[in-house]
């Protein structure tokens, strides 16, 4: 009897131990699977398994029912426009005629107006979210018709279609209220977001502006501070304390309306069309730049650069802008050089930098201030050369830097770059950007990046709910 007992524990014994071996194995299993094969923190350059991960999840997106005069019937407005713009000496859109597309068409193009056509982001990602669902399975924001189910409210207000309609106007009111068109269309937006429910439950944090003109929704700036807003960059937005103590700009305080924290840097749309790495030749420039020489603000280190390298072997720069009569010169300078200088303007950076990507002409990045578009997920160190001003600045400095890189080194630039082009285009090819969106795009990555930012919205939207009467959140919430 105890000799049974003995052998029945022993086999127990046996048991329990090969059960937690096997147990043991199988949580080895998993965890080697899980930890090899989860989404990693280190940022991409491509659209790849990682990224193709973070489409299990979605955006749950509401459309604010704006009038129809505030987005696509703007642009019918602009085109039965007579009056080209003031600003350039050739309008493309006043040379085509309106009957390349019916007067009755839904959803009509957007301009070809190189000043306008480089913000075409509102457009292109109102046209995703009007696309029948059915249509819409490469898309990570997933439209809902109830705001109390969406995650945030988009605004669906052209706000750069209508303040580039006065700018071009010539009527010298943009900055006016008295005849200003665009004043009145952001005061009709404002009036109806602030009444509407879903901003009385927020406070607007969790509402969506495209505002990729450094002076879309000029009037009305502070009004809609607290949502996010969707930018090319922070420049136009700063403004400095002129309290501070001793007077020096470094030490001031930016106050902002603008953080990383709440709001989303997007790229321009590009101007110039994508290069293939396998259509790529030999370069004979080393730098080249197309632009205008003199700008305000930040853009006096473009005029002092200019002066240091106007004369420098290997060096081009040129005087303009990619419109209509010049694209085919950009064209044909980006494609044939190894990099292209990218210096501050009037904002820290421009549609240039992005037409160097599409043509895999290796950027050289001298704004001291630039913010860029989906960091995080794209790693710009690897394309991309970054400079100081001051040491931009030095006599002979910049082309011996730029000559320093290797042949090797500058093909890897070109192979990295070639992988990330298709993150910042934002055209998908279909009619009035209606249809399926690429997944690895601009308007994807940018509805992600919104994504990341839902945490802290909906924190601060719950602190806000319970501050006393008269009490807001402090402005430091606001600050990067």
């Amino acid at each position: 009897m105890a000799m049974k007992s003995s052998t029945k524990a022993t086999t127990t014994t046996k048991s329990l131990f090969l059960t937690f071996t096997l147990l043991s194995l199988l949580s080895l299993s998993l965890f080697t699977i899980f930890f090899f094969t989860s989404p990693t923190t280190q940022p991409t350059n491509s659209f790849s398994q990682n990224t193709l991960l973070s489409f299990q999840k979605s955006i749950e997106v509401y459309v604010a029912n704006l009038p129809r005069s505030l987005n696509y019937g703007l642009l019918e407005k602009y085109w039965a426009s007579n009056h080209p713009d003031s600003r350039i000496p050739t309008d493309p859109d006043h040379q085509i005629s309106t009957t390349h597309f019916s007067k009755s068409t839904k959803y009509p193009p957007y301009p070809e107006n190189p000043l306008i056509k480089q913000y075409s982001a509102e457009y292109w990602i109102m046209g995703d979210l009007e696309t029948p669902e059915e249509m819409r399975s490469g898309s990570y924001a997933k439209r809902v018709f109830d705001a109390k189910e969406a995650d945030v409210v988009f605004v669906p207000f052209f706000a750069t279609l209508s303040a580039e309609m006065e700018l071009g106007s010539g009527s010298g009111a943009f900055k006016k209220k008295a005849g200003n068109g665009d004043y009145l269309r952001q005061k009709e937006v404002l009036d109806f977001v602030r009444n509407s429910d879903a901003w009385k439950r927020s406070g607007g944090r969790d509402h969506v502006f495209v505002l990729t003109d450094p002076v879309a929704m000029w009037h009305f700036r502070a009004e809609i501070a607290p949502a996010v807003l969707l930018i090319v960059d922070f420049g136009g937005w700063y403004r400095l304390d002129t309290k501070s103590s001793n007077g020096n700009s470094s030490d001031m305080v930016h106050h902002t309306q603008v953080s990383l924290l709440k709001d989303v840097i997007v790229p321009y749309t590009h101007l110039l069309p994508r290069l293939q790495l396998s259509e790529n030749q030999k370069r004979h420039t080393l730098l080249y730049f197309k632009g205008a020489k003199h700008r305000h603000q930040g853009g006096l280190v473009r005029e002092k650069l200019w002066d240091l390298l106007v004369n420098e072997p290997g060096v081009i720069m040129e005087e303009g802008f990619p419109n209509a009569t010049g694209r085919e010169q950009s064209i044909k300078g980006m494609r044939s050089s190894e990099f292209c200088l990218h210096p501050a303007g009037d904002t820290p950076t421009s549609c240039r930098l992005f037409d160097a990507i599409q043509s895999l002409c290796i950027p050289v990045i001298v704004s001291d201030n630039i913010e860029l578009p989906f960091e995080g997920m794209v790693d710009y160190s690897t394309f991309s050369v970054f400079v100081a001003v001051s040491d931009a600045l030095r006599p002979t400095w910049l082309v011996s830097h730029v000559r320093s890189f290797s042949e090797k080194h500058r093909d890897e630039f070109r192979q990295n770059m070639a992988k990330v082009q298709p993150v910042f285009v934002y055209d998908n090819g279909r009619p009035g950007g209606i249809g399926p969106i690429p997944p690895d795009g601009a308007v994807n990555h940018m509805w992600r990046k919104v994504h990341q930012k839902l945490p802290a919205i909906k924190e601060t939207i719950v602190r806000e709910k319970r501050k006393p009467v008269n009490i807001s959140v402090p402005l430091r919430c606001h600050c990067t």
